[in-house]
């Protein structure tokens, strides 16, 4: 994911996934929130797609997808997504070349984001639970000497691992938050679709 291009396939594959897992992760959200995340995130992503500006730097890109997800997606994941995105993309900056190292810290500074707005912690069953070990172990991965494409793999298995552990957990964010001990026995819809976003990241640099 070296250009501009690469980085539009990222979102269009992103959005590409979310649509059809929208049903999924709109049935993980009814067990323990509003259930309306997929279609929502189906809704953001959709009107990313069409806000991609083109001829711009990867960061760019970036950013205006986030813009538009902050715009569009209902609920809480639009200013978490979208200040992930935007984020990541102003650590970029105008860069034509992404490399691990560049990567790794886009990432670093997505997951700042999302902890610095919705005030969430590894453990507390929210999409950090999948993003912030993905970043661990992009970044594990970075110092080990793994090219961008090995990297993204490492972060895309970690995030997946890290959804999953959020079924036993008791949320403590959220609207999930207010079942109490009802929230535990379900997958957090934002960890799942967080996963997903980073498992389309890994195939697109692959």
């Amino acid at each position: 994911m070296n250009t501009a291009m690469g980085t539009e396939r990222w979102v269009r594959t992103a959005a590409e996934r979310v649509a059809a897992d929208a049903e999924r992760l709109t049935r993980l959200d009814a067990a323990i929130g509003d259930g309306d995340h997929g279609h929502n995130l189906e809704r953001g992503f959709t009107a990313a797609v069409a806000a991609l500006p083109g001829d711009a730097p990867p960061g760019k890109v970036l950013v205006a997808a986030g813009r538009a997800l902050v715009s569009k997606t209902g609920g809480a994941s639009g200013p978490l997504y979208g200040t992930a995105l935007r984020r990541a993309g102003k650590a970029l900056g105008d860069t034509d070349e992404i490399d691990a190292a560049a990567l790794a810290t886009a990432l670093r500074a997505a997951l700042d984001g999302v902890t610095e707005l919705g005030r969430a912690a590894q453990g507390d069953k929210t999409m950090v639970d999948a993003l912030a070990p993905a970043v661990a172990a992009f970044e594990r991965a970075r110092d080990d000497g793994g090219d961008l494409a090995a990297c993204a793999r490492a972060a895309a298995d970690a995030a997946e691992r890290g959804a999953e552990a959020t079924v036993p957990l008791q949320a403590r964010k959220g609207r999930a938050s207010y079942l109490g001990e009802r929230s535990k026995g379900h997958m957090d819809p934002g960890a799942a679709s967080t996963a997903l976003l980073l498992r389309a990241l890994a195939d697109t640099v692959s």
